[in-house]
């Protein structure tokens, strides 16, 4: 017997969740919808189609990239769901058209085919366009229009011969629960009884959610779209690509002869009431006078519009998450109840995809920790949050934005203790998980300078030369960095140990006082996280987490006897990193305890008092130099950073920032969990086999991991330099070995210490050799590069140990 499954939205995401449930063998499948079908009414039922697959996110990508394939192979009554027209950005701005060219590189490094066009190779694809208008553009053949009604019926189709039903006109009144467990979902036609439920219900699923006791972190937004009259220039052109003017939020397709304009430059639309069509609630009246620029600026760019005009438009709802992404996953306080939300039709097989393989086979085949549910921290919960930053990814949905660039509103949100003294010295923040995080400091401009080379005005942004004095002065004297935003989780209670154990990879049956670095996996043997854990007492310990989600996979691992306690205690701790060659003339003065190398060695952990102030310090180092975490509670931590800030002086102590601290971590070869390595990888290929104990005793993912070796692995996670001293790179950049794509980048960070640019990218094993040579796409240049033995600073360990 398989699960009943029973699915809230008849959509484009629910149809393609059918299908994919019902291919795998899940046939007790129903859908409902309260619109009448097959064409509901959502957001689906109008959506333009639009599937441009190359995105900053890799997942984002893989996951149009399926829906592109899936949807060409599907046909309805002889029509075809998906026509391959090919999607083509133009550039009319310098600034968009080196965007593209850094968008050429992130299509090749996720294995999308594509090219960079002049003016005539743009106008030769599309009939309409202006060459004078433009300076180039950037061509997927493969991308194309989604016919989203037509895929939607296609695959509910397809559901229904393998046994699924769809029921209309069945409004969702409530969630069915019992014991912590769905039990199925009541309609104002009756209750349907189901072991799993999944809300795929598009711009309603607040609404579903909150029946479920859930919160879902979605804002729907009105979005216009208009189509003109007939265009003669259109007339008998049966494949004209998809276009995007993104230097003026617009977009356009064509339907027959006739031009559709899409448009995200006019102001944010909040939803106070549904469309006035019944069958229809995604559809809101058209304003026209928002959208008046939106045409001047289309007859601009395509001139021959200048003989129709705008015959019809809609203010068509769509949703918008707090960072752009979907909502995915299972509700952890309701087993059973699962989101598939934030959608859009370009992701929308892809995402049913990962769905179906979640359910079915325990895990998603790809990686989605930028997706999950519980990815948001309480305060990105908020309604106010919810709303501003979803007004501001509306805004911002064709912006060219920095990889750095933080979101403007609502700031600053969380602050360590530390924040006075970090704005006395003139930090220049960004932001991380909410947190306000310093990247340098103005008062380090006085510090003597360092030689570093110009930069191009990409990667000059959000960085400051200081940060090559903070980097210089942390190898030569000593440095506090903040290290508050990162998650700290206490694990305490009789089964802490075989808990953790059970979780994680490496040995932590060690006395108290010792610190170790691990990894949990899923079940496919893939890295979920890398934790630090420290042994405080035989029943108490201390994690450094990487966010919510390593908690949320915690708490659903907890034994059910409550022999086990998870909490965050980040908010009322906070954390100084001092490291530096003086770090111990720094801090042994101020106690009484032993911080000698033999005293406390690397990888250990004591309580102990600075000054005034009980810490938990822990013997660990992120930036490659002796050094210590100090760990205190959050209403001594002024006094903890001034203690130690007086104490520093006579040693030439300074704040630095995490733009240095990059740098540092990449010189000494340690890697970022979510950058570097992922769910899709291994501990072998990420070069982590020293923090896999197989012969401990089980723990998950060790199954998947029998017979692997860092010998087996096809692809490497691989130290490269640039061989120009000058030339930078930011990551996620294609690399090249012979002239042919073989991995990318992915971060990177210029080496103050080292004089070069270190960048980690994922190679297939032949060639991750020291020595080898290849080449790295930057903004279309191609930059000599060299594979290096790592780590390129201190590889004996000589000065973290001493």
């Amino acid at each position: 017997m398989t699960p009943r499954v029973v699915i809230i939205g008849a959509g484009v995401v629910g149809s393609a969740l059918a299908d994919e449930l019902t291919e795998r063998g899940w046939t007790d499948v129903t859908v409902v919808d309260q619109g009448r079908l097959p064409v509901p009414g959502g957001s689906s039922s109008h959506a333009p189609g639009l599937v441009f697959q190359t995105n900053p996110s890799k997942t984002m990508t893989e996951m149009a990239a399926y829906t592109v394939r899936k949807l060409s192979g599907l046909t309805l009554d002889g029509r075809r769901c998906f026509r391959q027209v090919g999607g083509l950005e133009v550039a009319t701005t310098e600034a968009r058209w080196t965007d593209l060219k850094r968008k050429h590189g992130l299509a090749t490094s996720w294995g999308v085919e594509a090219e960079l066009l002049d003016a005539a190779g743009c106008a030769a694809l599309h009939p309409l366009l202006d060459p004078g208008r433009i300076l180039g553009g950037f061509h997927v053949p493969a991308d194309g229009l989604a016919e989203a009604v037509r895929a939607v019926q296609a695959q509910a189709g397809r559901a229904i011969e393998r046994g699924a039903r769809f029921l209309g006109e069945h409004k969702v009144i409530g969630i069915g629960q019992k014991g912590g467990r769905v039990t199925g979902v009541e309609t104002d036609r009756g209750f349907l009884m189901a072991d799993v439920v999944v809300c795929a219900a598009g711009f309603w699923g607040p609404e579903i959610g909150r029946m479920a006791g859930l919160t879902v972190p979605l804002l729907p937004l009105g979005h216009q779209y208009a189509k003109t009259g007939p265009v003669p220039t259109l007339a008998g052109v049966d494949a004209a690509p998809i276009l995007r003017h993104q230097d003026q939020d617009l977009y356009y397709r064509a339907h027959g002869d006739r031009l559709g304009i899409g448009y995200y430059g006019h102001r944010p639309m909040l939803i106070d009431e549904l469309g006035p069509d019944p069958a229809m609630p995604s559809v809101l009246p058209f304003t026209s006078d928002d959208f008046a620029p939106a045409w001047q600026e289309s007859l601009a760019l395509l001139p021959d519009l200048g003989g129709a005009k705008v015959e019809e438009g809609m203010n068509g709802i769509f949703s918008f998450t707090p960072d752009g992404f979907p909502v995915l996953g299972e509700h952890r306080d309701l087993a059973g109840f699962w989101v598939a939300e934030a959608v859009w039709v370009t992701h929308s097989a892809g995402v049913a995809r990962a769905v179906a393989q979640w359910l079915v086979d325990g895990q998603p085949g790809v990686d989605l920790h930028e997706c999950e549910l519980y990815r948001f921290e309480d305060v990105h919960l908020a309604p106010s949050f919810i709303t501003e930053r979803g007004k501001q990814n509306f805004v911002e949905v064709y912006d060219i934005v920095h990889p750095l660039q933080p979101m403007e509103r609502p700031r600053p949100m969380r602050t360590s203790p530390f924040y006075p003294r970090q704005r006395e010295l003139g930090a220049v923040f960004l932001e991380g998980a909410g947190w306000e995080r310093p990247f340098w400091y103005e008062s380090n401009a006085a510090l003597p300078p360092v030689q570093v080379p110009e930069r191009d005005e990409w990667s000059a942004r959000y960085w400051s030369p200081i940060a090559a004095a903070e980097a210089t002065v942390t190898r030569q004297r000593v440095a506090m960095f903040d290290m508050t935003p990162l998650k700290r989780l206490e694990v305490s209670g009789p089964g802490a140990l075989a808990f953790l154990q059970r979780l994680t990879t490496n040995e932590l049956d060690k006395p108290p006082g010792s610190v170790t670095y691990t990894l949990m996996l899923g079940h496919d043997g893939g890295v979920r996280s890398d934790l630090t854990v420290a042994r405080l007492g035989d029943q108490a310990f201390q994690v450094g987490a990487n966010g919510p989600l390593d908690e949320d996979w915690m708490i659903r691992h907890l034994p059910e006897d409550g022999s086990v306690r998870v909490r965050d205690i980040t908010a009322g701790t906070c954390c100084v990193g001092l490291w530096g060659p003086l770090a111990r003339d720094v801090l042994q003065p101020l106690t009484r305890e032993d911080f000698s190398n033999t005293a406390l060695r690397y990888f250990k952990a004591q309580r102990a008092y600075i000054g005034e102030v009980p810490v938990t310090a822990m013997r660990l180092s992120y930036v490659g130099e002796l050094g210590w975490e100090l760990y205190t509670t959050a209403d001594l931590g002024l006094k903890l950073w001034d203690t130690l800030w007086e104490a520093g002086r006579e040693h030439g102590i300074i704040a630095a920032g995490r733009s240095a601290f990059n740098s540092l971590r990449l010189e000494k070869g340690y890697r970022a969990w979510g950058v570097d390595m992922t769910a899709e990888h291994d501990p072998f290929e990420a070069g982590l086999a020293f923090a896999v104990r197989m012969e401990k005793g089980d723990f998950i993912g060790r199954a998947a991991l029998e017979g692997r070796s860092p010998q087996t692995a096809s692809r490497l996670l691989t130290c490269l330099t640039l061989d120009d001293p000058a030339a930078v790179v930011m990551g996620k950049e294609p690399v090249f070995a012979g002239g042919v794509p073989a991995g990318y980048v992915t971060s990177a960070a210029y080496g103050y210490t080292v004089g070069r640019t270190v960048a980690y990218a994922w190679l297939p094993a032949a060639l991750s050799v020291p020595g080898t040579a290849v080449t790295v796409e930057y903004f279309g240049e191609r930059l000599p590069a060299t594979v290096a033995a790592e780590p390129l600073f201190d590889p004996k360990m000589e000065r973290i140990r001493r």
